[in-house]
């Protein structure tokens, strides 16, 4: 096991290098870059750039509403694109910049900060927003966290129990009816649950009840929220996440649901819970004991990758409707400005988790099953 992790691992680089390259290689010949949409600005029509870099509009021809090639030279300065393509390339992944020439050779080789590219988890700064990629990222998880974190847990515990009921009233009224509503609840896109939701209880005039708040997941900056009490905090921060989260999670039931339904089926017709049965157990000793470990061997195998993945998630769709500011509205903002150390940093960041996350599924099929093993599939 330890010779095909380490080859895992070993994989993890070229298959990183393979996916930041070709975005990097997208990226750089897709029309529509900084450049061009500050022409677009100036001109009148161009989208809205927030902070961008700071004084590069200073200078500019009021008359023509154009860039003299001086300030034009500037401008590429800012965003980095003065650099040939193959240094903008390499700068990527690893660069050496080292900041205190005076030092001697050796201490700047061997400093951290001499060094930039994500291969030393450095990710640039965003061209519109002054702030690093990593600051950006910390400043939108708490968001897409907490829906995450929350949306996880919930259909787990939901789905697992709902599955083993239905598993169990196989052919009843019971399995029917919770059929319906799930697959109900999976034909209909959160987006327009949500919109539903919004027109009916939001915080507009034409709302029928008042029931969500106006936007964000907690009431900061509202009279008197410093001096509310942890319950109330709490109280409140539950009553933003309401809504969002229904409409996150409505669409999960049904797969988790019905995959564990069906698991815990094909292990109760199996012989070894006849033999069981023979011997005199009783029945939820049978179940819970003996069935319920091998049927839910497919959905532990997929927790760590969903684990992960539930600090990173984000629904660009329901951000908006409900105004949350989370890691889906920066990608996409990232994508239409081609704000490119954004798209790539969090590309990477992304990647190397989901990575991660199929290694650790993998392994945990040998830990849950120990019919399986690595020595064997090698050899």
């Amino acid at each position: 096991m330890i010779a095909y992790i380490i080859r895992r691992l070993l994989l993890m680089f070229p298959t990183l290098i393979g996916i930041v390259t070709i975005t990097f290689i997208a990226t750089q010949f897709v029309p529509g870059g900084p450049i061009d949409q500050m022409k677009s600005l100036l001109k009148g029509h161009g989208s809205t750039l927030t902070e961008a870099g700071g004084g590069a509009l200073t200078g500019l021809t009021g008359k023509s509403n154009e860039m003299d090639p001086q300030h034009m030279e500037q401008l590429k300065k800012i965003y980095h694109l003065d650099r040939p393509l193959w240094e903008r390339y390499l700068r990527t992944f690893l660069w050496y910049a080292p900041k205190n020439h005076e030092a001697h050779f050796i201490d700047r080789f061997f400093s951290y900060d001499s060094w930039e590219g994500f291969l030393v988890l450095k990710f640039g700064d965003s061209f519109y927003r002054n702030k690093s990629v990593l600051e950006l990222i910390k400043e939108k998880l708490p968001v897409s966290a907490s829906l995450g974190v929350t949306s996880f847990f919930l259909t787990y515990t939901i789905c697992i129990i709902l599955g083993i009921s239905k598993a169990v009233m196989h052919g009843t009224r019971f399995d029917t009816l919770s059929s319906l509503i799930v697959l109900i609840g999976y034909s209909v896109p959160g987006f327009v649950l949500a919109i539903f939701i919004i027109v009916l209880f939001g915080p507009g005039d034409g709302a029928i009840a008042h029931l969500i708040p106006i936007a964000g997941l907690t009431s900061v900056g509202a009279p008197g929220y410093e001096t509310w009490s942890l319950w109330e905090k709490t109280i409140d921060y539950l009553h933003h996440l309401a809504a969002p989260l229904l409409c996150y999670v409505l669409g999960g039931f049904a797969t988790l649901t019905l995959l564990t339904k069906n698991a815990f089926l094909e292990e109760m017709r199996k012989q070894y819970v006849l033999t069981a049965r023979a011997k005199g157990l009783p029945e939820k000793q049978v179940l819970f004991k003996h069935v319920l470990k091998n049927s839910l061997i497919p959905l532990v195998t997929g927790f760590p990758i969903a684990f992960l993945a539930m600090f990173f998630s984000g629904s660009l769709l329901l951000e908006q409707i409900f105004t949350l500011d989370g890691l889906g509205l920066l990608s996409y903002q990232a994508v239409i400005q081609r704000d490119y150390p954004i798209v790539l940093g969090t590309l990477f960041i992304f990647s190397l988790m989901a990575l991660f996350g199929q290694l650790l599924t993998d392994l945990s099929y040998v830990l849950i099953d120990k019919r399986i093993s690595f020595d064997q599939t090698q050899g």
